[in-house]
């Protein structure tokens, strides 16, 4: 230690190895894992929206459709209408993430309303000038592939909450997770049969 360049390097490391200790603490525990997790669900999240949401966007054409076949069970369609009104009524940005009833609340609108689309369309499987209609089969493919993507969507939803809850519970990353003020989150609580998309027959 007694040249001046062993002593300046000395001195260097000595004071970098605060900074060294926290940047592998904070590696550690995962500070950046819950960043990762976080941002994995609020994508999933996004893309559950927006399957939704081009549903929702189908619907209208779909009553229009429906309407102009003779003697249509307007039961069956009111339903479908209902549903998709209250679907439209409930707040789906990421708040809803951190809010288990919310996420119930979306859950459970919108499971309603997949009833009442596979309802319509065994309905409609009664009525042969409807299927033969063009813009009925256009718009029944469409939804069709729609609640595929859905049943996808909420698949890798359900897959990045667990991800990010591990984080949240295990040691050390829950410590990064308190840094980063984050908790559990909730998820869907459908049961399988719910997760299976109605089928639609040609």
């Amino acid at each position: 230690m007694n040249h001046p360049r062993e002593l300046y390097i000395f001195k260097k490391y000595i004071l970098l190895m605060p900074l060294l200790s926290m940047t592998y603490t904070l590696s550690s525990c995962g500070f950046n894992t819950v960043v990762e997790r976080d941002e994995e669900v609020k994508a999933a999240w996004a893309e559950i929206s927006n399957q939704y949401k081009r549903r929702a966007e189908l619907i209208p054409n779909l009553v229009e459709v429906v309407k102009g076949a003779a003697k249509f069970e307007k039961e069956t369609l009111q339903q479908v209408i209902e549903a998709r009104s209250k679907v439209a009524g409930i707040k789906v940005d990421e708040s809803v993430l951190n809010n288990p009833e919310m996420l119930k609340a979306f859950e459970a609108a919108q499971n309603k309303l997949t009833g009442a689309l596979s309802r319509l369309m065994v309905v409609a499987e009664q009525y042969p000038d409807l299927k033969a209609s063009a813009a009925y089969r256009d718009l029944q493919a469409q939804i069709e592939g729609t609640e595929n993507r859905i049943a996808v969507a909420r698949g890798r939803f359900i897959e990045s909450v667990a991800e990010y809850n591990k984080v949240v519970l295990r040691f050390p990353s829950m410590i990064g997770a308190k840094m980063r003020n984050k908790d559990v989150r909730p998820t869907f609580e459908g049961n399988p049969e719910q997760e299976t998309p109605p089928i639609v027959k040609f």
